[in-house]
């Protein structure tokens, strides 16, 4: 398996990116992050912060450099804006690999206005064209991972299970008797921001074929947890715990409700069913994907990054056993389906030797000692929806 020398992490500031970028450092990569911090703005602009106290970038890097004797470079820059700037970056740091997080990442804030919905499409769309551009242009070899979602086949009940990216088709006997293909699954949207990533699993589709990019598309659960071993290695690299209704995730957002003795707040019924995956888990995916990369001339090599298929009404159970918590329903302010199954297909990441974490007491309690701690940092405020979720 190819382990890769020279990463650029894009988005590693964040929630997902940030871990991984010490995780790939820890095993020996020079490191590049590139980020623009928008993630930052926008707790600024919803009035919403982590959680656990995040420290400037500088720090971060800092602290990683003193506890590790490693360091990680960091480029300021906006890959939908910069695109010249981004082709010299690629083309003086030659990256064996690029990650790419660095895409507005929350369904919710895609849905609060015509304006958000308007910053997710310019931002993730945009964006990853000229990240594919730029790899094209500077003639790179590098294997471009994306960080996309199980969300693009939306939430309707399917007759299947999710395969990884593709669907076996018969043509009908009338037109080419017993010829059998496989196409990309169809995408069902269910917001602008699942369009983006359904928008961008097209861009990567036509540079795979096209121009013989290589490229692995992640097709991620909500991510759950906050913390790895290695953001817990000293108080400036610990990771975000978002909790609010826009980025805060279900399953955090119950456990902080758990830690500031609250009831946990159900969408409807609860009866909603969604693919989940523990934050340490996502790292490790990551490496696996790094070390199992396409060819030049593959298609799309495409991997469910999820652990586990589950209703939010049992997710509550579990964290209410777990700590204790209430539970209560409350008027879902998404439009989505009351219910529905997802049976998932992620063979491949087991077949690679990955041993995921599940939602269960355990591994709730040790997110919930987690929130404990910092309760006293939260803002009540903003753990629920102010308005519905509709644009």
């Amino acid at each position: 398996m190819f382990a890769a020398e020279r990463i650029v992490v894009v988005g590693g500031d964040g929630f997902c990116g940030w871990p991984t970028a010490l995780d790939q450092s820890a095993r020996g990569a020079d490191v590049l992050i590139i980020d623009d911090f928008s993630r930052r703005k926008i707790d600024a602009e919803l009035g919403t912060s982590s959680l656990t106290p995040i420290t400037s970038i500088a720090e971060r890097v800092a602290a990683w450099q003193s506890t590790t004797g490693r360091s990680i470079r960091v480029t300021e820059l906006d890959i939908s804006t910069s695109a010249d700037w981004l082709e010299s970056v690629l083309s003086d740091f030659r990256p064996d690999a690029v990650l790419h997080f660095g895409e507005q990442r929350s369904a919710p804030y895609s849905m609060l206005s015509a304006e958000t919905s308007r910053y997710t499409f310019r931002r993730n769309t945009i964006g990853t064209y000229n990240l594919l551009t730029a790899i094209k242009n500077t003639a790179s070899d590098a294997h471009l991972v994306h960080i996309g979602s199980i969300g693009v086949y939306g939430y309707s009940t399917k007759p299947w299970t999710m395969p990884e990216g593709y669907l076996r088709v018969t043509v009908p006997a009338s037109v080419a008797p017993n010829d059998i293909h496989e196409i990309m699954h169809p995408f069902e949207p269910v917001s602008s921001y699942h369009l983006t990533k359904s928008m961008d699993a097209q861009m990567f589709e036509f540079y795979a074929r096209t121009f013989g990019l290589r490229i692995t598309d992640l097709h991620q659960g909500i991510v759950w947890g906050s913390q790895t071993v290695l953001t817990i290695g000293a108080p400036a690299l610990v990771n975000r715990f978002d909790y609010d209704a826009i980025y805060g995730t279900v399953v955090n957002r119950f456990i902080l409700q758990a830690a500031v003795g609250q009831d946990l707040t159900v969408y409807g019924t609860g009866e909603q069913t969604r693919a989940f995956i523990h934050i340490a888990d996502i790292v490790e995916c990551i490496d696996l994907a790094l070390r199992n990369s396409p060819r030049r001339g593959d298609r799309v090599l495409v991997r469910n990054q999820v652990s586990e298929s589950m209703c939010v009404a049992d997710v509550a159970k579990i964290v209410a056993d777990a700590t204790g918590a209430g539970i209560s329903c409350v008027d879902n302010p998404r439009i989505e389906n009351t219910s529905n199954s997802l049976r998932v297909d992620a063979d491949s990441y087991r077949a690679l030797g990955l041993v995921a974490r599940t939602i269960g007491p355990e591994t709730v309690r040790d997110e919930h000692r987690i929130a404990a701690q910092f309760a006293h940092r939260a803002d009540r405020d903003v753990i629920l929806p102010k308005s519905a979720l509709r644009s």
